[in-house]
């Protein structure tokens, strides 16, 4: 475990990774951390004597031939995102160019860095706690705007900072405990009222922070609507209308969608759209179609919200019954698709026309209204899976801490309590951490990052 982590930036070596989407841009970027960064760059760059903070413009060399103009950052250690020396070459964004500039690099003394390796670094050499350091993989991989914030408030620490308030808290409740255990002739052992007082405030910001773990999840993961309907009740015209885009295939002709088709909408909630095969039972019904239709019954089940269409000009008929029977228990919104074919309206039902776009806009608002009840926009802490199992394993010990001194148990019993407690806050910092945790956050991160 990596407890009162010690500053190891001597035992790393020198890694090198293109920092930038590969593909054609502007500029690319290949950051160099590591002893070795400022020797490497030494011996293929135009200029020599950088200084760490001056930005410096030449080109990169391979012996006398010119490679590209570049950008140098130069930041010596530990000023620098990993706490090491960093150099990082800005260079054309051509895919070729950064290539052979990383290349050129580890050939001269780098090695290519791991998924997240960076990263990681800079968690090791404290420049950030492992909750800030889970929220640069949530800031690049934000589906919203709306995550994107939320994400970018754990990196600046308000996670981490909470948790070590807590920390704090449980930590002096239990450094009377031990000081009246240990010197019981000078300190009295804390009063058992102070005890579950202590411990209920503990609790209640670890509720608080958990409150917010379903619209996290949420927030991180986004949405899934399915549309679902007969053959022909317009869900292709409706899934194009929604994407603003000629995505689905439309026609007059019965079956004409056999797979799934998904799209990502960022209505501040990451909304993953699926338009599914028409439901129906026939004899018209083939093989292929068949598997679409089973296909488009497992996205109705999996989604958080259905949107079920049916021809308005035609009514609900048995096969549609049958479709709302399947969806009964999700949550769903029961739409009349092709308003603009019928006059006669049901005040309950909501009409909609793909066609014309009547009732469009009130959808939208509709949807997005759904949207907001899975996810609520004043969340206060963003977590992650892991963060929520160790505060859920903290709130456990805390838990059993005091229904002991509601019975006034012997404080040295409740102290273990208190320190499984710390150590499972002390799992979302980083300050206790295995190395199998350690691996599974960072494999999960770009390389470069």
């Amino acid at each position: 475990m990596y407890n009162n982590r010690m500053n190891i930036i001597q035992e790393f070596d020198t890694i090198a990774a293109i920092a930038t989407p590969i593909g054609t841009g502007g500029v690319g970027v290949i950051r160099i951390s590591g002893d070795k960064s400022f020797e490497i760059l030494d011996k293929i760059y135009s200029k020599h004597n950088l200084k760490a903070g001056m930005i410096s413009h030449g080109w990169i060399m391979d012996g006398e031939k010119e490679i590209d103009e570049v950008i140098i950052l130069p930041f010596k250690k530990p000023n620098s995102y990993t706490g090491e020396d960093v150099i990082e070459v800005h260079c054309h964004g051509g895919i070729n160019v950064v290539r052979n500039i990383l290349e050129l690099i580890i050939k001269n003394g780098a090695r290519t860095a791991e998924r997240g390796e960076f990263t990681k670094r800079a968690f090791l050499n404290k420049k950030m706690d492992l909750s800030q350091a889970e929220a640069v993989a949530d800031l690049i991989h934000a589906k919203t705007q709306n995550f994107a914030k939320k994400s970018a408030k754990n990196l600046s620490g308000v996670l981490g900072k909470k948790i070590k308030e807590i920390r704090n808290d449980i930590f002096n409740v239990l450094s009377k405990i031990i000081a009246g255990i240990d010197f019981p002739e000078d300190v009295a052992e804390p009063e058992y009222d102070y005890l579950i007082q202590e411990f209920e405030k503990a609790i209640d910001k670890i509720d608080r922070i958990l409150a917010s773990a379903k619209a996290s999840n949420i927030q991180r993961q986004g949405i899934k609507i399915a549309i679902v309907g007969k053959p022909n009740a317009g869900k292709s015209s409706l899934f194009n209308t929604l994407l603003n885009v000629e995505r689905a295939i439309v026609t007059d002709i019965a079956g004409t969608t056999r797979d799934v088709i998904k799209e990502t909408l960022d209505w501040d909630v990451a909304i993953t759209l699926i338009d599914t095969a028409g439901i129906r039972n026939n004899e018209e019904v083939g093989k292929v179609e068949e598997i679409g239709i089973e296909y488009s019954k497992q996205s109705a089940d999996e989604a958080d919200l259905v949107l079920f269409l049916y021809d308005a000009e035609k009514g609900i008929d048995e096969q549609d019954k049958e479709i709302l029977d399947l969806i009964k228990d999700k949550n769903h919104i029961i739409i009349a698709n092709k308003c603009d074919l019928i006059k006669d309206r049901d005040p309950n039902t909501f009409y909609l026309s793909t066609t014309t776009k009547e009732g469009l806009d009130d959808l939208k608002e509709k949807i997005k209204q759904a949207a907001y009840n899975f996810s609520v926009e004043d969340t206060e802490f963003i977590t992650n899976n892991r963060q929520q199992d160790c505060l859920v394993k903290c709130r456990e010990s805390l838990y059993q801490a005091l229904e002991a001194a509601k019975i006034n148990q012997l404080q040295d019993l409740i102290s273990i309590d208190l320190k499984s407690a710390l150590l499972f806050l002390d799992e979302i910092t980083g300050e206790v951490i295995t190395d199998e945790i350690l691996n599974n956050i960072f494999d999960h991160f770009c390389i470069g990052k």
